[in-house]
C-alpha cells in the first residue's frame, strides 16, 4: 500500500477506533510524516518495502542530530504501532488488493527498539509559591478583566483537580458540577472519570461563569467553558503560555508548562496524606506505577529539608 495512505489510515484509526487525543495524533501525524520523508529519500514508497534496517536507520538518524531519548522514544512507538497496524491489515483500505497485501505483510518493526527515555523526577513547586501565584493572579483580575478572571480559573483547576491541559481545555459547562464540587474529564484513550475540586477553585469557577464567561462568548462558543480572546474555546497553547510566564521567575529547573501544575498538585496531595491509589484514580494513570513516581518526589524533598534543617545533615 502507498506510504502516505497508510499513514492517513493508521492516525484515522488512532482517532476514531483508538480514542486518542487530538494532541497525540498530532503528535503521530509529525513522526510519521518524517517517517515518510526519510523512507522516500531511499526510495521507499510503499509498506510493503519498510523493513527494520530502514526503521533502524531512521533513529540512528535521528540520534545524529542529538534528538533526546524522549523523542527517540516516542519515535520508535510511532513506527511500531504504525508497523503493526499495516502488518495485521486493519483499517480503511481504498481496494481489495490493498487489503490483501497488507494482511498477509511481516511486521518489520516488531524487533525495533529505542534509547530509554531519562529519567528525571517532574518539577514542582511549594505550596507558597502556589499561593503566590494565585494572588498575583487575583490581583489582576481586581478590576473584572474577562480574561484575567478566566486565567484564575485555568490554574486554580490545574492545581485544584491535578488535571492534563488537554483535559481543562475540553471541558464543557455542563462538565462542572458546581454542588458537588467536581468535573467531569475525557482522558487518555477516550476514558471519562470525575474528578473534585476545592472551594477556592469553586468561587473562582462561579465568578467567571457569572461575569467573565458571558463577556467572551461569541456564536462560536458553543458549550466550552473556558473561552478565548475570540470567544472560541481556549486552546492548550495559550494555557502554556500563560503558565510559563507565571513559572518563568520561579527558581528552580525543569519544565515551565501546565504538567508542572499537575505534578504539584499530586506531590501535595501525597504529602498532605493521601492514598497513593486515590491519586491515581485522580490524575487518571492508567498502571499505579506511573503515580508512585511522587512518592519519589516526596522523599526527595524531605531530604531536602532535612539537609537544610538538620545541624548534623
Amino acid at each position: 500500500m502507498e506510504l502516505g495512505r497508510a499513514v492517513d489510515g493508521y492516525l484515522r484509526h488512532l482517532a476514531v477506533e483508538r480514542g486518542y487525543s487530538a494532541q497525540t495524533v498530532r503528535a503521530y501525524r509529525s513522526d510519521l510524516a518524517q517517517l515518510e520523508q526519510f523512507a522516500h529519500s531511499r526510495d521507499v514508497t510503499t509498506t510493503e518495502q519498510l523493513t527494520l534496517d530502514l526503521f533502524r536507520d531512521w533513529l540512528w538518524e535521528g540520534a545524529q542530530r542529538r534528538l533526546a531519548k524522549a523523542t527517540l522514544a516516542r519515535r520508535s512507538a510511532a513506527a511500531r504501532g504504525f508497523s503493526a497496524w499495516t502488518a495485521r491489515g486493519t483499517g480503511t483500505h481504498p481496494d481489495q488488493s490493498d487489503t490483501a497485501a497488507m494482511a498477509t505483510a511481516p511486521d518489520p518493526a516488531a524487533r525495533l527498539r529505542a534509547p530509554k527515555a531519562d529519567k528525571h523526577l517532574p518539577r514542582v513547586i511549594t505550596r507558597e509559591q502556589i499561593d503566590g501565584l494565585l494572588t498575583a493572579l487575583s490581583e489582576r483580575a481586581a478590576d473584572g478583566e474577562p480574561a484575567a478572571i478566566r486565567d484564575v480559573v485555568v490554574i486554580e483547576l490545574l492545581y485544584a483537580a491535578g488535571i492534563r491541559v488537554s483535559e481543562l481545555t475540553g471541558l464543557d459547562v455542563d462538565d462542572v458540577d458546581l454542588e458537588r464540587l467536581t468535573l467531569r474529564v475525557i482522558g487518555k484513550g477516550n476514558k471519562q472519570r470525575v474528578v473534585p475540586f476545592g472551594v477556592p477553585a469553586l468561587r473562582a469557577v462561579q465568578r467567571y461563569l457569572a461575569t467573565a464567561r458571558p463577556a467572551l462568548a461569541t456564536e462560536r462558543s458553543g458549550p466550552a467553558l473556558l473561552l478565548g480572546a475570540r470567544g472560541g474555546r481556549l486552546g492548550t497553547r495559550a494555557v502554556y503560555q500563560l503558565v510559563a510566564s507565571l513559572l518563568i521567575d520561579l527558581p528552580g529547573g525543569g519544565p515551565a508548562g501546565p504538567h508542572t501544575l499537575r505534578h504539584t498538585a499530586a506531590t501535595h496531595l501525597l504529602d498532605g496524606g493521601a492514598d497513593l491509589r486515590a491519586v491515581q484514580e485522580i490524575l487518571g494513570h492508567a498502571s499505579l506505577g506511573t503515580t508512585q513516581i511522587y512518592t519519589h518526589v516526596s522523599t526527595e524533598r524531605l531530604k531536602e529539608s532535612y539537609r537544610i534543617a538538620h545541624p548534623r545533615a
